[in-house]
């Protein structure tokens, strides 16, 4: 018979139902999940001014065709990375006129290395269990008698929902639950960010982590790597150029003009800011937009950090546009909704770390309050 996987919470939760009132989880569990645009929410909040004027790279023209250059060819992409979190709502702590949402989260993140011959390797995974609560809404004892039992059990964690990171500040989410779900989201992309540094690469192995970059890769000193975003903000304008020949565009209008295997020219985040350009941004267009519903769909933005801050060389900008368009021809249609823009090895990435997971069905028959 399975022993109870969760059995190693049993200190923790006793804490709580000692030291407070703990009122169940209707049906003992409840998924809670973060804002669906969060990712493209945290893109608007850290990416800087709307307005962007300059062309950051060599060649400055709007539009650049791209030939696609498949593994076979030269294998430029080597290591591909995704999390993915589930947050539950496992019941409410009450302490005197005070209460706190008990939340537990899966968090972790996979790495992938894939081999000349195409094979698909792990080449690393972490996950982790996280207790989410309100510090604010709680005692101090209780806190540190939680934080006294959380010690003793590996690869746990408590943390604090009432203290904000990039997303919740991002949102200004107040409700309890909902800053709980969001707190393990940004747990998630912490994890990811230390994995994308403990990765033993050489400068010729590419790394490609699914998502923007946000501000956590602003300094980055690693060998080379790219964020792809599938979800990304969509206010952004684009002033190019001066004179009769000038040009205005929105993102739609931008897009809408991208043909299949084309790229943008190369933009800087945080225009008109001492750190323009040190992550610079471009679109690819991976898939023909006749036979998807908007100009967003089929694209990806591309992002890269440039420390350096000098114009991107646009050779090396059509190398790496070119190498992810080799990367659509394996597609997972039908098993996620975000298959057109997605790439395949990320896909596999996600998938580790999710059969890592708990199902709910284990989850929900394994929380058990002591009684």
């Amino acid at each position: 018979m399975m022993s109870n996987p969760f059995s190693i919470l049993q200190p923790v939760l006793k804490v709580l139902a000692t030291e407070g009132q703990v009122l169940p989880a209707t049906g003992q569990t409840i998924e809670d999940q973060a804002t669906p645009d969060i990712e493209e929410v945290y893109d608007r909040v850290t990416g800087g001014k709307a307005e962007v004027q300059n062309i950051w790279e060599t060649r400055r023209r709007l539009y650049h065709p791209l030939k696609p250059i498949p593994r076979t060819e030269q294998h430029l992409f080597r290591y591909f990375l995704d999390g993915s979190v589930r947050t539950y709502f496992i019941g409410t702590v009450i302490e005197h006129e005070r209460s706190s949402p008990v939340q537990l989260a899966q968090v972790g993140a996979a790495a992938i290395h894939r081999a000349d011959d195409g094979r698909l390797h792990i080449a690393q995974v972490q996950r982790k269990l996280v207790l989410l609560l309100q510090k604010n809404h709680l005692s101090e004892v209780l806190w540190s008698r939680l934080q006294e039992a959380a010690r003793q059990v590996s690869d746990f964690e408590v943390c604090d929902t009432s203290q904000d990171d990039g997303y919740l500040k991002a949102i200004r989410v107040k409700e309890g639950r909902s800053r709980g779900a969001h707190k393990a989201n940004w747990i998630m992309r912490e994890v990811e960010i230390e994995m994308a540094k403990s990765l033993e690469r050489t400068p010729e192995e590419w790394l490609v982590v699914d998502g923007g970059l946000g501000n956590e890769y602003l300094d980055w000193e690693g060998p080379p790597l790219i964020g792809v975003a599938k979800s990304f903000r969509r206010d952004v304008r684009f002033h190019l150029g001066t004179g009769p020949r000038a040009k205005e565009l929105n993102l739609y209008s931008l897009l809408a003009g991208l043909k299949e295997g084309h790229r943008t020219c190369v933009f800087p985040r945080w225009p008109e800011e001492s750190r323009e350009g040190k992550i610079v941004f471009w679109y690819v267009r991976i898939r023909p937009q006749r036979h998807l519903d908007y100009p967003l769909m089929g694209v990806v933005k591309v992002e890269m950090p440039n420390p350096s801050r000098e114009p991107l060389d646009s050779d090396l900008v059509d190398l790496v546009s070119g190498a992810l368009v080799a990367e659509r021809s394996v597609t997972p249609h039908g098993r996620d909704s975000r298959w057109h823009a997605h790439l395949y090895p990320i896909f596999v990435a996600e998938r580790v770390i999710k059969n890592q997971f708990y199902s709910p069905l284990v989850l929900k028959a394994a929380i058990r309050w002591p009684g």
